[in-house]
């Protein structure tokens, strides 16, 4: 009986069982060479998109009603969106030098930087580019630069190759403005030569005096398009004076309108031909920074004059840039960060109408200050991660800073976090976790103030202007202690340093130590 069902499956089972067998360890190949796959692309890019003083109230996913953002309320409400988001600074070199170095900048002694300043990283120190280089990115800064270039100083040649640069610290491509659009030279730099440039008509710069026989903003207002309100009167192309003075280079020399566009085309180059491998982009807007010169496709859109077209053109360019992730089919294997380098100001410069038509807008929000003030509004700016599939759509009131993005990235693609000032949050970034840091150190213009929780100490700075009257900003200067509570008071109203002198001397206590 045993034998006879035996031979029946030999004659008639054995081919369905031999195919099954064989279907099974094909399947089995597949699944392995798939795992192989994804070994192989396992870390997921990530894009970091930084706007230069766009203040915590300039987008409508921050409660803006009179300036739409759509394409970069994509971000916040695809991601999670805090409320308690910072910079280190209230500046723009110092919170760029923290963020990619993970260090907070005051230990740098790091300031706004002239033009022709010399690079401000160690290159023998690793950068977020560099740890993102180790874990095998391929990186890329595209857009503003302001960290310094070359030795720098009034003898560099910028006619000649460009060291060091950002190739230096952990880029393996860059396309850079020189410093910002407000200073010169006024000149795109890709790695590391000048864009554009003719050897028969070479760069000259200095931040000392002019050349022999070129014009001046000061001198020519007739040559003007965009007049200065107060400094920015020295060198003038595309018909904007600019600070510090530049001679040749003519054929290298950008134009503002079309700046928005040259940096964008070449940020979506370069996602395109990296889609196929891990990548880190930093697109570095230069909106809505002086001087506010958006294309015409944008000019009026606002109803703000060109601040507010500068923002919805850089919103537009965000939006440009998910729908190539999109197109790409990189959407769920990316992550996006918005955040700005500091919070905003109106007249920084330059005649152009912020003040007049800026209507019911409020660029801070309910926050106190601007750009370069000790009061929250200098530093504390919108900051949004989105990470489709991975990160909930939510809000998160942790506490946490743009120099942390260092460490958390670091925990994530399994490199070394070399810094020991940025935190690894990467259970707040990615929305897992409520908690942030318990406290941060923050910075404008070389004066310190202390975040610890919900307060903020900030100590005296005796005999300063309580007012910076070139852009019409409290400083946030005084002669005594303040003392907020943020999460009763976010719009500092009330200094309640005299009657917590305890809480004050908690907390100075511990600016010290950290300074230390």
């Amino acid at each position: 009986m045993i034998l006879n069902t035996m031979a029946y499956i030999l004659k008639h089972r054995f081919p369905i069982l031999l195919m099954a067998f064989l279907f099974m360890v094909f399947a089995c190949k597949e699944d392995k060479k798939e795992g192989k796959d994804e070994k192989q692309h396992p870390k997921p890019n990530v894009v970091l998109i930084y706007a230069d003083d766009l203040g915590f109230g300039d987008l409508s996913s921050y409660g803006a009603t009179e300036l739409p953002t759509p394409n970069i309320d994509r971000i916040a409400n695809e991601g999670i969106r805090f409320t308690n988001g910072y910079a280190t600074s209230a500046t723009c070199t110092p919170s760029r030098y923290a963020l990619l170095a993970g260090e907070y900048p005051w230990r740098k002694k790091a300031a706004i930087l002239r033009g022709n300043a010399p690079l401000i990283f160690d290159v023998s120190k690793p950068t977020m580019a560099t740890m993102f280089q180790r874990a095998g990115y391929k990186t890329a800064v595209i857009g503003k630069w302001h960290l310094g270039l070359g030795e720098g100083g009034e003898q560099m040649d910028w006619n000649l190759p460009i060291s060091p640069s950002p190739n230096d610290v952990g880029f393996d491509y860059s396309f850079i403005l020189a410093s910002t659009n407000d200073r010169v030279p006024s000149v795109y730099v890709e790695n590391d030569k000048v864009v554009g440039l003719d050897p028969q008509d070479p760069i000259q710069v200095s931040y000392k005096e002019n050349f022999e026989g070129e014009p001046t903003g000061s001198e020519n207002p007739e040559m003007l398009k965009l007049h200065p309100s107060h400094g920015h009167d020295m060198s003038v192309h595309n018909g904007i004076s600019r600070i510090g003075y530049m001679k040749g280079g003519k054929s290298a020399l950008w134009i503002d309108e079309d700046m928005a566009d040259t940096v964008l085309v070449r940020s979506q180059k370069f996602i395109t031909e990296n889609k196929d491998k891990p990548f880190f982009l930093f697109y570095s807007l230069h909106q809505p920074h002086v001087p506010r010169t958006p294309h015409s496709r944008f000019v009026g859109t606002s109803g703000m004059g060109p601040r507010g077209d500068a923002i919805l053109e850089a919103d537009w360019c965000v939006g440009q840039l998910l729908d190539t992730l999109d197109s790409l089919g990189l959407t769920e294997n990316t992550i996006v960060v918005f955040s700005s380098d500091n919070g905003p100001v109106l007249d920084d410069g330059y005649q152009d109408d912020a003040n007049e038509k800026l209507g019911d807008h409020t660029p801070a929000g309910r926050l106190r200050g601007g750009k370069y003030s000790l009061f929250d509004a200098g530093a504390h700016v919108p900051f949004m991660i989105r990470w489709p599939g991975t990160i909930a759509p939510q809000q998160s009131n942790a506490l946490v800073s743009q120099m942390d993005l260092y460490g958390s990235f670091a925990k994530l693609v399994g490199q070394e976090n070399s810094s020991g000032d940025s935190k690894d949050l990467s259970g707040a970034f990615l929305g897992k976790s409520p908690k942030g840091r318990e406290s941060l150190v923050l910075e404008a213009t070389g004066r310190l103030c202390f975040r610890k929780g919900d307060w903020v100490l900030i100590p005296p700075h005796q005999g300063r202007p309580k007012t910076n009257k070139w852009v019409n900003i409290e400083t946030g200067n005084s002669d005594e202690y303040q003392l907020y509570n943020l999460l009763e008071d976010p719009s500092q109203e009330h200094n309640l340093a005299t009657e917590n002198p305890g809480k004050v001397q908690e907390m100075e206590k511990e600016l010290m130590a950290l300074k230390k």
